[in-house]
């Protein structure tokens, strides 16, 4: 049986980047999310779900280290606070707009994050970094 993650490891992996690159974001481990990490906006707060992420880790099955894969998640996730730093996004789009303007805003934010995210990983992670976004969008999808 393969090792799990735990609350506390995740909670190590997220604060431990957040240092390293000195970002004043608040994380929070949270057994309601239906993801295994999430950006909010509003808080400036990571939350993860330590079951959810293992079993994404479980689904993408990429041959890496499973922190390595967290490290990743984590990348993408500071990507969402870069996006919504660097851009303004009218986020009454997404509460009123119509389905096709929701769909465009949400698939430019998703598009931002794993690129602003891809500029602070480690060299070394780059191409698992970029296994990992084709593989979650081959999962979004469905396939």
């Amino acid at each position: 049986m393969k090792k799990m993650l735990y609350i506390w490891h995740i909670e190590d992996i997220i604060k431990n980047i957040l240092h390293e690159h000195q970002l004043a974001i608040h994380t929070e481990f949270n057994n309601e999310l239906q993801a295994p990490m999430s950006y909010n906006v509003s808080t400036n707060t990571i939350s993860f779900n330590y079951l959810e992420v293992n079993g994404y880790i479980s689904k993408i099955k990429i041959n890496e280290p499973k922190k390595n894969i967290v490290q990743i998640m984590v990348y993408h996730e500071i990507g969402y606070y870069l996006t919504f730093k660097k851009h303004k996004h009218d986020l009454r789009t997404l509460m009123y707009g119509e389905d096709e303007e929701i769909e465009e805003l949400k698939a430019e934010i998703e598009r931002n994050a794993w690129d602003y995210g891809r500029t602070l990983v480690p060299e070394r992670l780059l191409p698992t970094y970029d296994q990992l976004r084709e593989k979650d969008s081959m999962l979004i999808k469905g396939l």
